[in-house]
């Protein structure tokens, strides 16, 4: 495509040009060019809109989450900014191994920029080599057109190492817009590792203080430290709820809020969690649940699963499953662990946030990964999960690896497992609906078999 062409080799639509109007950058545009972005504009929101709409008319929706919908609709389908004061400065991020803390303690407001469009996947196609993952080619595709707020205005982007294609894209973003590309360990539990990857942060601070002209002080950390605690506290008592039998709440509304948390400024989000709880609270109280006893409990692990390629939790609870857990990047693994402050000096709050980001983090970039399988272990226990879908995105090959292993693992626990395989096209929609509907069935034959026996 010559819009394409013109994004990557003179830049004219302006991604050079951080600070300028969306409108002077249109000027510059060709007709055709505007045509062709106006075509990309009007898909990528109908098919947003379009699974919004499937959000809302999945039963059993709380009123508290309407807001987080309402995020994702802005966003996405409106096109518009994050919310934030006029003067505060946008950042970027790509990972959930990039500490909020410390965007939040310069006065700037993280944006986490991993897409899950379709539209943009396209685009990005001809951007990267085809076997690239999904989230890479849906990242570079909205990068070129430039038509999304969150990612034109960002004073800068922050992109953990964790693979291969995030290097690469890493690269390629640095000769777009201002990019930090931040190293992170590849084992837990080797010090030296680890002292490199608090150096890291280290380094970052000064890149965060020259976009925002603001600096991290003792003060300001400390507090954005205790912000997120409390969006923390709120988040453990959400995934309490989620644990009830039967279902408070869907496991793809749960989806959504946790989407959501990465365009709202992290006070308003808490807020809101704390609402939704407070109405989960009355939902446990009124016994009004959203399952019935023996409707299959499903947990979701693997790849990310990124608004609006909701299709997986979607096909899960349309089929007569119910969506209980979600060990994934874009889930409760965000944002499930407390920072533990033992240090208490400006260092002591650096190395705590490095812990936070690493220690608990069950991403499979990681070498030393027996972790991973003992956090899914316990979700399987305290959520009573009785079947897992493990996603797996086209070209995701970090994930793809530990699939045997959890199979092997779970096989001795008695728990079923399916591989699901997909990028971000809707063309294998009713493939996937065939194969998680007997799935679900299984587990319910299952369930009765082993009911009979008692």
């Amino acid at each position: 495509m010559s819009l394409i062409k013109n994004k990557r080799n003179s830049q004219k639509i302006g991604l050079a040009d951080h600070n300028g109007a969306a409108e002077n950058k249109t000027k510059e545009l060709t007709a055709m060019e505007q045509r062709q972005r106006q075509r990309f504009i009007d898909k990528a929101t109908k098919v947003s809109g379009k699974y919004l709409r499937r959000l809302a008319e999945l039963p059993g929706a709380p009123a508290a989450i309407q807001p987080f919908f309402k995020v994702l609709e802005d966003i996405y389908v409106e096109m518009k900014n994050v919310e934030r004061a006029a003067d505060t400065k946008t950042v970027g991020t790509y990972c959930v191994m990039v500490p909020h803390e410390l965007i939040y303690a310069v006065g700037a407001q993280p944006v986490k920029l991993c897409s899950g469009s379709y539209t943009a996947f396209a685009i990005g196609d001809d951007l990267v080599p085809r076997d690239a993952c999904p989230l890479i080619k849906a990242v570079m595709g909205f990068q070129a057109m430039d038509v999304m707020p969150v990612y034109q205005d960002c004073a800068l982007m922050v992109v953990p190492i964790t693979c291969d294609c995030k290097k690469k894209m890493a690269g390629m973003l640095k000769e777009m817009v201002p990019t930090y590309s931040l190293h992170v360990p590849t084992s837990k539990s080797d010090d030296t590792d680890m002292e490199q990857y608090v150096q890291e942060l280290y380094q970052l601070i000064p890149e965060l203080e020259a976009v925002t002209g603001q600096t991290i002080s003792y003060q300001s950390l400390a507090k954005s430290i205790d912000e997120m605690g409390f969006a923390q506290y709120e988040m453990s008592k959400f995934n309490e709820y989620k644990k009830h039998v039967p279902a408070l709440i869907k496991g793809t509304h749960a989806m959504a809020l946790m989407n959501a948390f990465s365009y709202m400024p992290l006070a308003q989000w808490s807020q809101q969690l704390h609402l939704l709880n407070r109405e989960l609270a009355r939902r446990k109280k009124d016994k009004q649940f959203v399952s019935k006893d023996k409707q299959p409990r499903i947990m979701v692990t693997g790849s990310p699963i990124i608004f609006p390629n909701i299709k997986i939790p979607l096909l899960i609870e349309e089929t007569g499953g119910i969506l209980v857990g979600d060990e994934t990047c874009m889930g409760e693994r965000s944002i499930y662990d407390p920072t533990v402050v033992v240090d208490q000096s400006f260092d002591g709050l650096m190395r705590s946030l490095a812990n936070r980001y690493t220690r608990p983090c069950t991403c499979p970039t990681f070498v030393d990964n027996d972790q991973r399988i003992y956090r899914i272990k316990q979700m399987i226990a305290d959520h009573q999960v009785q079947g897992v879908v493990y996603h797996v995105l086209r070209g995701c090959l970090v994930y793809d690896f530990e699939y045997q292993t959890l199979e092997d693992e779970l096989g001795k626990l008695g728990i079923p497992v399916i591989r699901v395989e997909s990028d971000y096209n809707e063309e294998d929609i009713e493939q996937l609906r065939i194969r998680i509907e007997a799935f679900i069935e299984l587990i319910k034959l299952k369930d009765l078999a082993e009911r009979s026996k008692k």
